[in-house]
């Protein structure tokens, strides 16, 4: 998450000087980069109120910038795009960790198959608060912005810092849904299919934080055959081109297809689990094969969903 040294011990002495100023009851710190006086979250929170400046420390989860803005300048995780109060209240809130590739987008198809008219899901994407990229993936922001606006869903957003513990800042963003939506989160979802040590780490970095919602971890997808994950991909419509890999065995571009990987040379895992390749789904040009099922806005399930644009 941070590449860079320098940046890595600039956020760490920030955490020391925020809290230092905290406990000597001061408003303010000097960033040790800039010089420039920072408001402690303490300070802000007695305000009562989001300034809407994207403040470093802001206690009201950016509620005050306005959302077309959120993507560029929240530090805490905050409502990027679409509504929680709308979500359903009479079943539990599922939480997708969404990556932006072919893997959440058949989770988020299987949670919706499974939630027929009811508007239970959420997408939660974490990225790196600096450069405003998701990890892996290698996007933008601003791209998954784009694919929550296609898919009517509301998008969670969460920037990450290296002086925040991945799972503490998950919570915070998994405490804005707890808050907000009428009712409980009740799954945190992943699109994993069949890695264990990848669950294994899901467990033991954020199982706490979900556990104390009283929420439980689910993998919708996890040990499907691929033959049926891709018939499902190809029923939905939607390209997904590869963002991001390694080794060189595919190129940023290349069409995730059925042809795609029957060129794969040996060793290649056919979904590139290994982390040969990640890819995009291009919601906005996805074909709209079927109709909607029910209210289930989104990816949908099996028909597939009207087009929202």
């Amino acid at each position: 998450m941070c590449d860079d040294i320098e940046d890595c011990c600039a956020s760490s002495e920030i955490a020391s000087r925020h809290d230092a100023a905290v406990a000597a009851g001061n408003p303010t710190y000097n960033d040790p980069k800039t010089g420039y006086s920072v408001f402690t979250a303490t300070a802000l929170a007695a305000r009562k109120k989001c300034c809407g400046c994207g403040c470093r420390h802001c206690p009201f989860n950016h509620a005050a910038v306005p959302v077309q803005r959120r993507a560029a300048k929240i530090q805490t995780p905050a409502l990027l795009r679409g509504s929680l109060v709308e979500l359903d209240a009479d079943a539990g809130i599922d939480v997708l960790l969404w990556s932006g590739g072919k893997d959440s987008l058949l989770a988020a198809r299987a949670l919706c198959r499974e939630h027929g008219n009811k508007r239970r899901l959420v997408l939660l994407t974490t990225f790196d608060a600096g450069s405003r990229q998701v990890a892996h993936q290698e996007v933008q922001i601003d791209a998954i912005c784009e694919q929550a606006e296609s898919l009517d869903l509301p998008l969670v957003g969460c920037p990450l810092v290296p002086h925040i513990p991945y799972g503490t800042r998950l919570d915070e963003a998994l405490r804005l849904v707890q808050r907000s939506a009428p009712a409980p989160v009740a799954r945190v979802c992943t699109g994993d299919l069949h890695l264990e040590h990848v669950a294994a780490w899901r467990e033991e970095r954020i199982g706490p934080a979900v556990r104390a919602l009283g929420a439980t971890l689910h993998s919708p997808l996890w040990q499907a055959p691929y033959e049926s994950l891709m018939r499902d991909l190809e029923a939905s419509g939607t390209p997904c081109r590869v963002c991001a890999q390694t080794g060189g065995a595919v190129a940023v571009g290349d069409l995730f297809n059925a042809q795609f990987v029957s060129l794969l040379p040996p060793g290649v895992d056919a979904f590139g689990e290994n982390g040969e390749f990640h890819t995009l789904a291009e919601v906005w040009a996805r074909q709209p094969l079927r109709r909607n099922v029910g209210g289930c806005a989104g990816p949908g399930g099996e028909p597939q969903p009207a087009d929202h644009r």
